[in-house]
């Protein structure tokens, strides 16, 4: 297939679209598209998938559905392993997608050229999310739109909002406070250290490569919400609660929710994560069982009417023994391909959702072990260097893995093309 160079030509195109091919709406199926039910005989699978984003994550969602025969087309504004994976149909390489409108319109303009008529839209980043559930009706008309509209996603997406709904469902959550300048700000009464975090995080994450800081002192806190502030705007500031404990005393709860109960879930714990202090991302994660989590996640995605995959991510605070609400990720997860290995394929299921194929309900099994090499190290390094991890403790949580988070026997090239990614990947998110 010839490599389509003149999208900007197309009306209605972005400009400097670039593809690489490879040798209405409710929440849940459509409707009218029958016969899609479970007991009609299911369709071989024609209707594909477009990923949003192709890095490890938006790899997970290629390789769970490319390993079932089903076609994926990944559009990227960035360089990243699913290009060259064997799972990946078709990549196309666009300028930005940053820009809500604009991304909108580009993931609209790939599939009309190339025909993808009731794919599976899966995002993978946030502000995609946001983007898709605000523009639903207009990517309806092209696409199955599995992300659900604003009024579920809104309590993702905002924190001021996620802290709203936790306190009003009697979630435990950090103290939150949101000062509006320096004036409320000297007003709180606040045990320090605390952590100033913004309440839209794609706001803040782009232009800092930190997912928060901390402010140890009265002084360092005036100064970095002030930071904060000419970043994202009055209002947007958070200072929380700092929860003691690393990595080691993260949680997640993670699901495929669909009609007030979960089809597939998983509960998970971080067993190291990137930066260490204010994880971005987990780097060594297992799954494991904790009922309390489910039975306070589900009260909150209940609430809100919630459809699709969902990470709410929890700290067990030691000083109390809760585990406090911390963020919501509406999307697949960095290690949602643990699932995968634990007996959930979490894209899978929304996939054959959409397609109103029956799906069985399933819970991972605990014990199963998640890893990434290529920012596990340098977290490894740095808590070595800094005298809270041996080497033989090190050498010996690397036993018993089960996944790597791009390493794979049947589909190696993203692999290495990884290793050749680290210098670009360091200037991207501050390796």
């Amino acid at each position: 297939m010839a490599d389509q160079r003149d999208a900007a030509q197309h009306t209605g195109a972005p400009g400097g679209v670039g593809v690489y091919p490879r040798p209405a709406t409710t929440h849940g199926p459509d409707p009218d598209a029958s016969p899609r039910g479970a007991g009609a005989p299911q369709p071989a699978p024609t209707v594909g998938a477009v990923v949003v984003g192709g890095n490890f994550p938006g790899l997970g969602v290629v390789r769970s559905l490319g390993r079932r025969g089903i076609p994926v087309c990944v559009i990227d504004d960035e360089v990243s392993v699913s290009r060259v994976s064997r799972f990946t149909s078709r990549h196309v390489r666009v300028p930005n997608l940053l820009d809500e409108q604009r991304a909108v319109e580009t993931v609209l303009e790939v599939g009309q050229r190339f025909g993808l008529d009731a794919w599976v839209l899966f995002p993978t980043r946030d502000e995609h999310v946001a983007a898709f559930a605000r523009y639903r009706d207009a990517l309806a008309a092209q696409y199955r739109v599995p992300t659900p509209g604003w009024a579920s996603v809104q309590w993702a997406w905002d924190k001021r909002k996620t802290d709203q709904m936790a306190n009003q469902l009697g979630i435990p959550a950090p103290r939150t406070l949101c000062p509006r300048d320096l004036a409320e700000l000297d007003q709180l009464d606040l045990d320090l250290p605390v952590a100033i975090k913004p309440a839209i995080k794609e706001h803040f994450i782009y232009a800092t490569k930190a997912k928060a800081w901390r402010a140890d002192t009265r002084d360092q806190l005036r100064e970095l919400f002030q930071r904060a502030a000419a970043l994202v705007g009055p209002g947007e500031v958070m200072v929380q609660e700092l929860i003691p404990g690393d990595g080691r005393y993260q949680f997640a709860y993670c699901a495929f929710f669909k009609d007030g109960r979960a089809i597939g879930s998983m509960v998970g714990r971080r067993l190291r994560q990137h930066p260490p202090e204010f994880g971005r991302a987990s780097t060594l994660a297992e799954t494991i069982d904790l009922p309390l989590l489910e039975e306070l996640s589900e009260r909150f995605l209940r609430q809100v009417n919630y459809y699709g995959l969902v990470e709410m991510e929890y700290k067990l605070d030691p000083r109390d023994g809760q585990y406090k609400l911390l963020d919501i990720n509406a999307r697949v997860w960095g290690y949602h391909t643990l699932g995968q290995r634990a007996g959930v394929d979490f894209p899978y299921l929304l996939y054959a959702d959409q397609l109103g194929l029956a799906v069985q309900t399933c819970r991972a099994r605990p014990g199963v072990r998640w890893i990434r090499l290529v920012t596990d190290l340098p977290t490894v390094a740095v808590e070595i260097v800094g005298g809270t991890l041996s080497w033989r403790d090190y050498l010996r949580s690397l036993r018993g893995i089960n996944i790597e988070s791009v390493f794979a026997r049947d589909d190696p090239l993203p692999g290495v093309f990884e290793l050749a990614l680290i210098p670009y990947e360091a200037v991207k998110r501050g390796f």
